[in-house]
């Protein structure tokens, strides 16, 4: 994939890919079979998007989306359990931020948009679970009234994880798969409802 032109198909096909109809249901749980078809579809574009090939998508809101999904999504569905689901986040952070500073996040439809703040979710500094609740905050406050419950779903789970990150300064759940050694508070809590995502 050398082409400016197959790059740009190739944001496309990531967009057909994740937001086809039904694909929501997948997006936030193991599937082997959408693991396997990532890995298969878009493995090489995942190792070009970490190796920061794939700037050029940052220069318009529906590129730069893809560019995110493969950043941060992609990896964490092909390499569960592993520490490669986590190694392009820095980067994920980087293109999100530079599109919600360029207002990218708001040409997206309201049911995409947060796939811009779901990075800042994902950080493990407190700051960016200051930004992410920033984001989702005024998400839901914005969503159509048919889609406001879902919404505020989906901020508890925000919530969540800035609650963590605050009692821990980390995700207790990545610790073994990051060989960090969890303190005896963290197995604790890891054995309440809503300790691992």
């Amino acid at each position: 994939m050398t082409s400016q032109m197959t790059r740009t198909g190739a944001a496309r096909a990531v967009r057909d890919f994740w937001f086809a109809p039904g694909a929501e249901k997948l997006w936030l749980r193991r599937d082997d079979a959408f693991d396997a078809e990532i890995r298969e579809r878009f493995g090489d574009l995942i190792a070009e998007a970490t190796a920061g090939r794939l700037s050029e998508w940052e220069s318009n809101a529906a590129d730069a989306l893809a560019l995110v999904v493969v950043l941060d999504q992609f990896p964490r569905n092909i390499h569960r359990d592993s520490p490669a689901a986590f190694a392009a986040d820095p980067l994920a952070r980087r293109v999100a931020g530079r599109a919600v500073d360029g207002g990218f996040h708001m040409a997206a439809p309201p049911e995409r948009r947060f796939f811009f703040y779901l990075p800042f979710e994902h950080s493990e500094h407190a700051a960016d679970q200051d930004r992410s609740i920033a984001l989702f905050r005024a998400w839901v406050d914005s969503s159509p009234p048919e889609q406001r419950a879902d919404c505020e779903d989906q901020f508890t789970y925000v919530l969540r994880h800035q609650e963590i990150i605050r009692r821990f300064g980390r995700f207790p759940h990545r610790n073994t798969c990051l060989g960090r050694i969890s303190t005896a508070e963290e197995e604790a809590f890891l054995k309440e409802p809503r300790s691992s995502f």
